[in-house]
């Protein structure tokens, strides 16, 4: 809807910002839509929508190959289509998009507030269901990194053993016993 509803004047493509006009909860808010996504849209303003106008000029961004307003269905379509044709291995239409651009910046490094702020949700909640692929790829790394999951390569040296031993006694464990404990 927020696609479908985009004015020419919500633009500010020099910036480039975004404002987002009555979205969920009735707001606006304001996103970055990155300069690459800024310069195809200038392109596409420039070249493609004059050619697709029709009078009288409602100033919504994209217009169909008829030159009338978007509908939500007919962009789902396109999207869905596309997503297809690219054989992605997943289904979905334009909320995959923003679903991959936020699990994308999670996994980035963004913080979840700022994808909470750019997907306009009211509750942080709402935007945490994003980070079951950030906690995925955390117990990844931790399952591929962690020393207590990390094979033995080699025999300790004798003078390790030595002083292991030595270590074991001073501290009066017994080599056992230490050896029983779970790692933490």
């Amino acid at each position: 809807m927020e696609l479908v509803k985009l004015a020419i004047w919500d633009l500010n493509l020099s910036r480039p910002v975004v404002t987002i006009r009555e979205a969920k909860g009735r707001k606006d808010r304001i996103i970055p839509p990155g300069e690459r996504a800024a310069l195809w849209v200038r392109k596409y303003l420039d070249e493609t929508r004059p050619q697709l106008v029709n009078e009288p000029d409602d100033h919504v961004v994209f217009l169909s190959s008829a030159g009338e307003r978007l509908t939500p269905d007919h962009l789902t379509y396109v999207a869905r289509r596309w997503v297809d044709a690219a054989d992605l291995g997943k289904r979905g239409a334009c909320h995959l998009f923003r679903h991959t651009m936020a699990t994308l910046m999670l996994e980035g490094g963004a913080d979840i507030r700022f994808i909470q702020a750019m997907l306009g949700h009211a509750n942080l909640t709402t935007t945490q269901i994003y980070t079951h692929v950030a906690i995925r790829q955390l117990q990844e790394i931790h399952r591929a990194t962690h020393p207590a999951r990390l094979p033995q390569t080699k025999e300790p040296a004798p003078a390790d053993k030595a002083a292991r031993a030595e270590l074991l006694s001073a501290l009066a464990v017994d080599e056992e016993d230490e050896e029983r404990e779970e790692p933490l």
